[in-house]
């Protein structure tokens, strides 16, 4: 650093350096400059990045040049990689998209309307009117930096606001009338998203290249991708079914006559009703499992989940003369002698 400092707060040597890199001050350099420019003895690039190793045999000196100077470095001669483009991204996007229960568990193609910004046909993101061109910044002269001096000639390098870096501003009078210079404008689209089914509610589902297209309009030479779009999903309620990740759950209610004589029930499903079984003796809280009844998986495995049936037993909460008359003789037959009597079985016999 200290060295880099001495050579570009010297006219001659920051001349040298211009003209001939670090190569100048190198004696053994091809074409170097010869001599020492400190007056004693050896390269001051010695053991920086050499083939001699020593500190940081990777490091390149050219590098921290480019830190003081603000200049371009000289890597590889000064020569750019002629098949590297840089590409510009632009935003993503996110809409909501409300399904029901069963669209969720089956899947569902849903029609969205977006509106990104899209690649303005008419300048076809340049931002320029047809038949005109960019022009050089005046500002940093071109080169995408502006150079700040301090005192004793230190000098420190910043983008240059005038043209964002990119050495290049869009003449006045010059920008495409469709756009307004940015290269890219709003456009209504109407697309199709495939809802997978096993879709949970908050999930977010991204479609690659469905977002806004980047303003290249004050760019110069970029390529414009489009960013995504995330299509958030919202599950409605059911009111029959609630979810366990890939397990549908549903309460069926039963009386009091067939859980204690059991019977048969009708179960709605995802695929239609279909009728179950109940055990004689069933109580509130037994449960059933019809298997491959629930949702499409989303874990990567295959198939669907199982409906989860639970039962409950209605009591009922006033019983006509008959009823308890019935409910006592029953009682009585099962040996209770909690139950409560107000009928007189046992005096009718």
């Amino acid at each position: 650093m200290q060295s880099a400092y001495e050579i570009l707060s010297d006219a001659k040597k920051k001349e040298q350096y211009d003209q001939f890199g670090a190569a100048g001050f190198d004696p053994n350099a091809a074409g170097g400059m010869g001599g020492d420019p400190f007056g004693g003895g050896g390269n001051p690039f010695a053991g920086f990045g050499g083939q001699g190793g020593g500190f940081g045999s990777n490091f390149n000196f050219e590098d921290l040049f480019q830190a003081f100077s603000g200049q371009p470095g000289r890597r590889g001669g000064g020569r750019s990689n002629p098949f590297q483009q840089e590409v510009a991204v632009g935003d993503n996007i996110e809409v909501q998209a409300s399904i029901s229960f069963l669209e969720a568990a089956k899947g569902v193609a849903k029609t969205i309307n977006i509106t990104p910004l899209v690649t303005c046909q008419t300048c076809t993101g340049s931002g320029l009117k047809p038949g005109t061109q960019r022009a050089s910044c005046k500002t940093c002269h071109g080169t995408g930096t502006k150079v700040h001096f301090i005192q004793g000639g230190f000098q420190m390098a910043s983008t240059c606001g005038t043209c964002s870096g990119t050495g290049k501003i869009t003449p006045k009078g010059s920008e495409c009338r469709t756009c307004a210079g940015d290269g890219a404008v709003r456009e209504r689209q109407t697309i199709t998203v495939d809802i997978p089914g096993g879709v949970e509610d908050g999930m977010r589902l991204r479609v690659d290249g469905h977002g806004d297209a980047p303003l290249t309009g004050q760019a110069s030479d970029v390529k414009g991708m489009r960013g995504d779009l995330f299509v958030f999903v919202r599950v409605a309620a059911d009111p029959k079914f609630s979810r366990a990740g890939s397990d549908v759950l549903y309460t069926a209610t039963i009386p009091l006559t067939t859980a204690v004589l059991g019977g048969e029930v009708t179960v709605p499903t995802l695929d239609g009703q279909v009728k179950v079984k109940v055990a004689t003796g069933t109580s509130t809280g037994d449960k059933m499992t019809l298997t491959g009844k629930g949702m499409k998986r989303l874990d990567g495995r295959r198939g669907t989940g199982d409906l989860k049936v639970q039962f409950r037993v209605t009591m009922p909460k006033y019983l006509t003369a008959n009823q308890r008359t019935i409910a006592e003789m029953l009682a009585e037959e099962m040996g209770d002698k909690t139950a409560k009597r107000v009928m007189n079985v046992n005096r009718s016999r």
